[in-house]
């Protein structure tokens, strides 16, 4: 049972003797039955007090404790929240608000928010505390917020797409070359090199052979980059890095991959290069020019060299081996 004290209703005496240290309000288990109907309440305070609840409500504006969004700190003053488990919207709204405060009087800069694709439902929260999107991949979307008045410096989503293309010659002078059965090439009787793009996580070396291997069945191997080009607003409003490469065969037989070719063989390097199509196109023509131009004088591209990153990665250095030797040391250079 809960008793509303009413200061202007009790007597002077007992009015400055309680609110010292009784709330307005005192819940007490105490049945009604124990007081008398007539009984006046300045003779029921002394009871109330000996006998009232430890349990006491809380005042109407109280704010409610509000849990902070778990995230991780990044390198660069920011931080990375990474939703794992289902959240009801309004609840998400409300901790990325208050979590949004304190990040913001800690002086905190950027906000990565990673969405795994099933939690959707959080999106229209976060765009409505200022979140815009960065990137999304097939498995999550990832929003993003930079907090202080100041200048964005977060960084953009991946600008560029690396493809290759492959030129493989065989001991006769010979060129595989393909016609795609779809896409922009289909039904054109252009003979082409094999194309394709580079995977993630992939380097440029695997993807030529793997590409070969895919469209062709040609098993082989990477001698050099002979050439790459920088094209803009080319795929989903990214740049293209599209890289040639010469690959050595180990095997020569034919084996076509029937979904996407719709003819592969080996070609004159001269044909290839004569076709009208290569001579009206600019970039095809210089493509197919650096091709000959290899085969004819002593035109060398770029190797690959096994290297290491400053983080520790493993990677590819391509690089003019005529003109530079790996093993000599940089004194004996100067």
């Amino acid at each position: 049972m809960c008793i509303v004290f009413r200061p202007n209703r009790v007597p002077f005496l007992y009015y400055s003797f309680v609110t010292s240290f009784i709330p307005d309000r005192i819940c007490v288990p105490t049945p009604v039955s124990l007081f008398s109907k007539g009984q006046p309440l300045k003779n029921r305070v002394p009871f109330l007090i000996k006998n009232m609840s430890t349990s006491i409500e809380k005042p109407e504006n109280e704010v409610q404790n509000i849990e902070l969004l778990s995230s991780v700190q990044d390198l660069h003053g920011g931080f990375t929240v990474e939703i794992k488990e289902p959240m009801d919207s309004k609840l998400f709204a409300s901790m990325l608000g208050t979590s949004l405060s304190h990040w913001r009087q800690q002086g905190k800069r950027g906000v990565w928010i990673k969405l795994p694709i099933e939690f959707s439902n959080l999106v229209e929260p976060a765009v409505k505390e200022g979140f815009r999107y960065h990137h999304a991949e097939s498995d999550y979307l990832m929003l993003v917020k930079w907090i202080p008045e100041t200048s964005d410096t977060l960084p953009a989503n991946a600008s560029h797409r690396v493809g290759i293309g492959a030129f493989v010659m065989n001991d006769k002078g010979e060129v595989l070359v393909v016609q795609e059965r779809n896409g922009s090439f289909k039904g054109t009787d252009v003979w082409k090199l094999p194309t394709g793009t580079v995977d993630e996580g992939e380097d440029i070396c695997t993807a030529a052979i793997r590409e070969v291997k895919e469209e062709t069945g040609v098993d082989t191997e990477f001698v050099e980059v002979l050439s790459f080009t920088q094209s803009h607003q080319s795929f989903f409003r990214k740049s293209d890095l599209f890289f040639v490469c010469m690959l050595r065969p180990r095997s020569f037989e034919i084996q076509k991959q029937d979904s996407e070719i719709e003819a592969a063989k080996w070609m004159r390097a001269e044909d290839y290069a004569a076709q009208p199509f290569n001579q009206r196109n600019e970039n095809f023509k210089n493509i197919a020019g650096i091709c000959l131009t290899k085969l004819q004088k002593d035109y060398t591209g770029f190797s690959t060299m096994s290297s290491t990153t400053s983080s520790g990665k493993r990677t590819y250095m391509y690089f003019n081996n005529r003109d530079f030797e790996p093993s000599a040391s940089i004194n004996n250079l100067r």
